[in-house]
């Protein structure tokens, strides 16, 4: 079974033309090495399919996301630092806007009386 404790999106576009070994390049390129049960998450120039590279401590799983119709909501942002609860992450994955969410969850409770 896969364990994944920490997912990181490498945020901006990537070429995702490759297989896990280019992946891997980018991973150690851009965070240094992959950790294991860590995702690393990419997505291509247009948001419409992501790749997840998930190390398990004895080897790379490369798992692939594509939408049929529309894009995902995919940070741009290079320098950005981005922060999803799990629950983002779900709505990421389905291609759902998740940057709404923050807004909803800060909304106050409706009372019945």
């Amino acid at each position: 079974m896969i364990r994944v404790e920490v997912i990181w999106l490498a945020v901006g576009t990537s070429d995702l033309r490759g297989g896990i070994d280019r992946l891997l390049g980018q991973v150690i390129g851009r965070f240094g090495a992959a950790q294991p049960h860590h995702a690393y998450v990419f997505a291509n120039r247009r948001a419409t399919r992501l790749k997840v590279l998930v190390f398990d401590g004895a080897g790379m799983w490369l798992c692939t996301r594509r939408l049929q119709e529309g894009s995902f909501a995919w940070p741009r942002d290079e320098a950005a630092a981005v922060r999803l609860s799990a629950q983002q992450w779900d709505w990421l994955v389905a291609g759902l806007p998740w940057q709404r969410m923050q807004a909803a969850a800060r909304a106050e409770p409706i009372r019945v009386i």
